[in-house]
């Protein structure tokens, strides 16, 4: 009776929490909508954000941050980091935010993934993955600041690409767009080619071939799930713009989406990889058997200084495609 009592407890307990977070959410939006219609009717230039779009804004970032930590995907500073995240591309757009779901919902399947076997590769291989505040603003820095920049452009809300009418709105979209869908690419290459791949990974920068994990490293498979990252959170941004957008019919092809995101997605991650065997040091240690980042007694240089870490590459990964791809795009995009 008493452990029967004691799950009746955590389930009360857990059933008012959930409760009191809804409440505190519907409250915070509610006021934050308040706000803004007062500062409408003082200033008159701002338009008033819908209660929904608030409420939406915050609720599903928390909840998403809640499960993250639950799952171990995120620790609680990488919760935080991510919460403030998905508020700002929630309330720029809808498609961003769908977008950045994409990402980081198949990037957590995918570190989980076979974690047995990367273990045997990777040395600080953690279950879960549980990203801290540094990855994530590595992620998701440059899309924040971008959608930032889209809010004072336009405002929040969801618009067609389209470089005619909007042009620096739609070349926000798609630099925030490849960041991600970059992001994504190197993600998938990371943790899907070392664990499919049938052969040994080649230096992109010499093409000799490397122990597993060596940064720099690529295999075919790698390339081909990078590409298909960035498809991923193409097509996730397609969708949400087929289903929020009203006057798509009157604005240009949205389709191109889908194919710039893998673009994106394969670019960023040739560009990780270009990055890392140059600024990033790996050498193989044989008193652990593993290729690493650091130097010492026991370990021999493969490639690479150390310049940079992980994170500052995907960093500087995301900046340049997100500065690069849009000007493509504008220059081929179908009119």
């Amino acid at each position: 009776m008493d452990s029967e009592s004691s799950v009746l407890m955590k389930e009360y307990v857990k059933m008012m929490t959930d409760m009191i977070v809804l409440c505190a959410t519907l409250a915070l939006s509610l006021f934050f909508w308040v706000v803004s219609l007062t500062i409408n009717s003082f200033y008159g230039t701002l338009q008033p954000v819908s209660p929904w779009r608030w409420l939406f804004s915050i609720l599903v970032p928390l909840v998403m941050a809640l499960r993250a930590v639950k799952r171990r995907s995120l620790d609680r500073s990488g919760a935080l980091a991510a919460l403030f995240v998905g508020f700002v591309l929630m309330m720029a757009n809808y498609s961003f935010s769908s977008s950045l779901l994409a990402f980081f919902f198949t990037s957590a399947r995918l570190t989980r993934w076979r974690g047995a076997q990367k273990k045997k590769i990777d040395p600080e291989y953690k279950e879960g993955g549980q990203r801290n505040w540094v990855q994530v603003f590595c992620n998701g820095g440059v899309p924040t600041e971008l959608a930032l920049l889209y809010m004072i452009e336009v405002g929040p809300g969801e618009i067609a690409i389209d470089f005619r009418k909007q042009y620096s709105a739609s070349w926000m979209c798609l630099s925030l767009l490849g960041a991600l869908a970059c992001c994504a690419g190197d993600t998938w290459a990371s943790e899907v080619g070392p664990v499919l791949s049938q052969s040994q990974p080649r230096l992109i920068t010499t093409w000799e071939e490397v122990p597993a994990g060596t940064n720099g490293g690529v295999t075919p498979v790698g390339l081909v799930a990078s590409f298909l990252g960035g498809v991923a959170v193409g097509a996730t941004y397609f969708v949400t713009q087929l289903l929020m957008v009203g006057d798509l019919h009157l604005a240009d092809p949205q389709w191109p989406l889908v194919v710039y995101g893998g673009a994106a997605g394969l670019l960023g991650s040739m560009l990780d990889s270009f990055l890392g065997a140059h600024m990033q040091y790996s050498g193989f240690d044989s008193s652990v058997g593993k290729v690493v980042s650091y130097e010492s007694a026991t370990t021999r240089r493969i490639c690479g200084k150390p310049i940079l870490d992980n994170n500052a590459v995907n960093l500087f990964s995301s900046v340049l495609v997100a500065l690069v791809l849009p000007g493509l795009a504008w220059g081929i995009w179908p009119r």
